[in-house]
């Protein structure tokens, strides 16, 4: 498919053969990080720009060798090309941060360059005396954390779920998805939205973010709930389940601790490699825990089971989703698999079945899937011409040494908008 054509959004499994994929390439919003602000940008560390741009070139390399990718920046400054749906956006995102004032001048911006800002951020100009005294560097503040585009949307089906961000200073994120998968010419979907004062008022305290929203199969919802995804936020999408009666829908919820905070999604800890295969944090996932894992069952619009189950393997089993999990960070000793499941040693992309692209880092977690059949290839020999992707299992290895720092892996650099169907 050509990037010309139209493009139906088309997600039912994680590791479906790769057809179209959102990625969003770190810029200047990454090295606007202070050690001050980090935190308030949801990173415990500070990026180098450089390398970081570096690894993620290898890692956007690899999966434009396999699919069709797609820059949040470029789709952004599509749809801003439209009259009516840059004003609309650029009012709804200077009224939310309090810089309405701001928005005679960008209205004027063209679509590339008002495009970057919105992601890069808006300096604040000092021209009173109360802008002249802030603190504050930016009228708008810069995306630092929308190279994790996992996070704003989430494909389900043919519709894409917008993301409730638990953090406000991601709310221009989902925003902007939104708009996107909204008004795009070549987006062909229907969203579902939380972010209005009805489900507000319908769900205090939603939060939905798409590191915790996993397809286990059409049928198959699996969720974290934890820092990120509230319980509410996961009622609400159950409401939209119930909604499209006579189909029988299972989701399969995962508790999450709230400390660390490597343990912020569900695929820092669990992600789907193959029809049979998956990559667990082994003490959280099959470990025994106060963290429950549950099963609801619906059918024909109503619940009809609330159950809770051994864990997340097992539970998927007895949907019929017989899986080996593969532990993260080897069966060396527990200390080995705390260090590499904090540099995102589960978090692994599939781009087809058993195919899939992790960081070259988790050496334990890689010799453990070595040992499982996978074959590890680093992500520099394809590019090379070095070598090519084998026809069987196999690991796709980037570099991480700075990308890591920044809470994220494979999976949540990527938002799949199409997958070919497992069937």
């Amino acid at each position: 498919m050509l990037k010309s054509q139209k493009l139906q959004v088309d997600v039912c499994s994680e590791i479906g053969e790769l057809e179209g994929v959102i990625v969003h390439t770190p810029g200047q919003e990454v090295e606007e990080m202070t050690p001050e602000n980090a935190e308030r940008a949801l990173y415990s560390d500070i990026l180098n720009l450089s390398v970081a741009a570096g690894e993620y070139s290898t890692f956007k390399g690899v999966l434009n060798k396999v699919t069709q990718t797609f820059e949040v920046k470029d789709l952004l400054s599509d749809i801003l090309k439209i009259d009516e749906v840059k004003s609309s956006l650029l009012r709804e995102i200077c009224q939310g941060e309090g810089a309405i004032d701001i928005y005679p001048k960008l209205i004027g911006q063209e679509a590339p360059e008002l495009a970057r800002q919105l992601i890069q951020g808006v300096f604040l100009e000092r021209n009173n005396l109360t802008r002249y005294l802030s603190q504050e560097r930016f009228s708008l503040r810069p995306l630092h954390n929308f190279l994790f585009t996992r996070d704003a949307s989430m494909s389900f089906g043919k519709e894409v779920l917008i993301g409730k961000m638990a953090s406000k200073v991601r709310d221009r994120e989902a925003g902007i998805m939104n708009a996107i998968f909204t008004h795009h010419p070549l987006l062909k979907t229907n969203t579902i939205n939380p972010n209005t004062p009805e489900n507000a008022l319908n769900f205090p305290g939603m939060s939905i973010e798409g590191g915790d929203f996993q397809l286990g199969r059409e049928d198959i919802l699996v969720i974290g709930t934890g820092i990120r995804t509230s319980t509410q936020g996961i009622d609400f999408i159950l409401e939209n389940i119930k909604t499209k009666k006579g189909r029988l829908q299972h989701i399969l919820i995962q508790e999450l601790p709230d400390t660390p905070e490597s343990f912020i999604h569900l695929d820092m800890v669990f992600t789907f490699l193959d029809r049979d295969a998956c990559m667990v944090y082994e003490p959280l996932i099959m470990g025994t825990n106060r963290f429950h894992t549950i099963h609801i069952q619906v059918e024909n619009g109503n619940v009809t089971q609330i159950q809770e189950q051994k864990n997340l393997p097992k539970a998927l089993k007895k949907l019929g989703i017989d899986m080996e999990p593969i532990r993260c960070g080897g069966g060396l000793d527990s200390w080995t698999q705390e260090r590499e499941q904090w540099h995102s040693g589960a978090n692994f992309l599939a781009f087809a079945p058993g195919k899939v692209i992790g960081y070259e880092r988790n050496v334990h977690t890689m010799e453990q899937l070595n040992q499982k059949g996978f074959e590890i290839i680093p992500g520099r020999d394809i590019l090379s011409g070095k070598c090519s992707i084998p026809s069987g299992k196999c690991v796709i290895t980037i570099p991480g040494s700075e990308l890591a720092r920044g809470g994220g892996g494979a999976r949540c650099m990527s938002m799949p908008v199409r997958r070919k169907s497992l069937e």
